[in-house]
């Protein structure tokens, strides 16, 4: 029998990371934090979540891990680091990765703490900051049902739904489609809407029709009124970390021999934008049709 889950280690506490470890405290585990700036001590602390300044100890101590890091070489670093989780013999750790990954470094990873005696779940994520504050998140799963199994605690009391879609990088996949999609909708929606205003037409009454239509997206329904047409900008997820995204599915494709011509031509409009949407800025700046310039 799998031994119980009482104490997670959540490794990374940026906008993700430090909701999904304040919703872990909630749901009733004892949470441990690792963050490489300690600025982050304070807010962490505020939310019930133990700060621990050494990474090795998170890895040593925590019955299951959650990642939030940026990129595949921190996911990689943080499960190599000497002394760390490779070296634990206790017990079966499973790492539910939160991060979005390439699928290859997953299923690479995942051989090597399986070797180990431990498991990988990639399990990037959809909902952004205000999902991982309020354990609403969707989660998409890669991994063996019996981790899934084992991890299922945690991914409950992070998630409204958290689906096991396939074997180990199969989570990965799916949130790289859906990224790739995410990127093009943000592009064809400003698009339409900037065509509405020309054409006489206010991009705030257009959307409404487009809502009750067959052009809806999340793009249209959620993020024009959250943060486009309020012109707030502020979702939580940046510019940089959606051209990564973009990069990584048209990686895929060339990996896979499959021509995505319109996806392509998205990529170089994200790559194009670089300086009117920096990497720091919102990625839903994409979707600005106040831009009389075009910044596509």
């Amino acid at each position: 029998m799998a031994m119980a889950i009482t104490t997670v280690g959540v490794v990374g506490l940026g906008n993700m990371g430090l909701g999904m470890a304040a919703t872990l405290v909630r749901k009733g585990f004892d949470v441990l934090g690792f963050d490489i700036s300690d600025a982050r001590r304070a807010a962490a602390e505020a939310a019930g979540v133990a700060f621990v300044p050494e990474l090795g100890a998170v890895l040593r101590r925590a019955d299951a891990l959650v990642f939030s890091l940026p990129l595949a070489r921190d996911v990689e670093a943080v499960v190599t680091v000497a002394g760390g989780l490779l070296s634990r013999t206790d017990r079966r750790v499973v790492v539910i990765d939160t991060s979005t990954s390439d699928p290859g470094t997953t299923r690479r990873l995942a051989g090597r703490l399986a070797e180990a005696g431990h498991a990988l779940l990639d399990a990037p994520v959809s909902g952004g900051p205000s999902g991982a504050a309020e354990g609403t998140l969707t989660m998409m799963v890669g991994g063996s049902e019996a981790d899934y199994a084992l991890a299922e605690p945690v991914l409950t009391a992070l998630s409204a739904r958290a689906p096991h879609v396939g074997p180990s990088g199969a989570g990965n996949i799916v949130k790289l489609v859906n990224n790739l999609l995410v990127a093009a909708h943000l592009v064809t929606t400003g698009e339409a809407m900037r065509l509405s205003e020309a054409a006489g037409l206010s991009a705030e009454e257009a959307v409404k029709v487009v809502n009750t239509a067959t052009g809806r997206s999340a793009i249209s329904e959620v993020m024009f009124p959250r943060w486009i047409l309020s012109n707030s900008f502020d979702s939580g997820f940046s510019a940089g970390l959606m051209r990564k995204d973009v990069r990584l599915a048209l990686e895929l494709a060339a990996e896979s021999a499959v021509d995505l011509p319109l996806s392509a031509h998205v990529g170089r409009i994200w790559e194009g934008t670089r300086e009117a949407i920096p990497d720091g800025a919102d990625f839903t700046r994409m979707a600005d049709y106040r831009d009389a310039t075009g910044a596509h």
